[in-house]
């Protein structure tokens, strides 16, 4: 059972899946505008938020984007929105997933299930994590703090996420469908989500898909982190601070 936030403007959509929610065990509140949803989160606790971008008061990305600035709760957006440039617009704005209307409750189910896993999973106690340097990319997972070349990078969670599991793996090829199972915490899904963020994350690093440094695609194969050619090899050193 978790606790729910919709946030839909559809006094139909919205009554459909708290009625649906509920009936599935899950805590629901529900509101209609986003300055209500930035209140509601202030004052209550959510294990998950379901936002829908079409608000009457606020672009939904731009909502998400205030969310941000308050919480970490996972957020799952509705829109009927479903263009590369609109989904790169969320993920980097701090979405966790995304749906695209029409859905079913049993599909929202499932991507609920998958975003709580994983904060869960973030959540638990944990053996200190060693700090993991890549040429001059240092990883550290404990702290969720990641440098290149001694300058701090400001990445998203699913960003941090996914730098930090392929950094854990210098030199691995790494499939798409392990990403997603590892990462995402789904079973299933598809590429464009992973190469959104795979985008942006060569673009703090401050390379291309043409001219890769550290994040190299082998087409119909997976991913790989390695250190540029000119780069010392990866250490991992547990406990140690990362370079200021």
């Amino acid at each position: 059972m978790a606790s729910v936030l919709v946030v839909e403007d559809d006094q139909f959509v919205r009554s459909a899946l708290i009625r649906q929610l509920t009936d599935a065990s899950h805590t629901v509140r529900s509101v209609g505008t986003a300055l209500e949803a930035l209140r509601e989160v202030a004052h209550f606790r959510f294990d998950v938020v379901v936002l829908d971008l079409g608000l009457p008061d606020l672009d939904g990305s731009e909502a998400l984007k205030m969310l941000r600035g308050i919480t970490d709760v996972p957020v799952i957006v509705a829109t009927a929105r479903d263009d590369e440039t609109e989904i790169v617009r969320l993920l980097n704005a701090g979405a966790d997933d995304y749906l695209t209307k029409p859905f079913s409750v049993e599909h929202l189910s499932a991507r609920m299930a998958a975003v709580l896993r994983r904060a869960r999973a973030g959540g638990g106690e944990a053996a200190p994590s060693p700090v993991i340097r890549v040429g001059g990319l240092t990883v550290d997972p404990l702290r969720r703090q990641a440098e290149l070349d001694g300058a701090r990078l400001d990445l998203t969670r699913r960003e941090f996420d996914l730098l930090a599991f392929l950094a854990g793996r210098p030199g691995v090829v790494v499939s798409r469908r392990e990403l997603l199972a590892e990462v995402w915490q789904q079973s299933y899904g598809d590429d464009q989500t992973i190469d959104v963020h795979l985008s942006w994350l060569r673009r703090k690093l401050g390379e291309t898909a043409a001219r890769p440094r550290y994040l190299h695609t082998l087409r119909g194969v997976g991913v790989k982190l390695e250190p540029p050619a000119d780069a010392a090899g990866p250490v991992q050193v547990p406990g140690a601070e990362p370079p200021r």
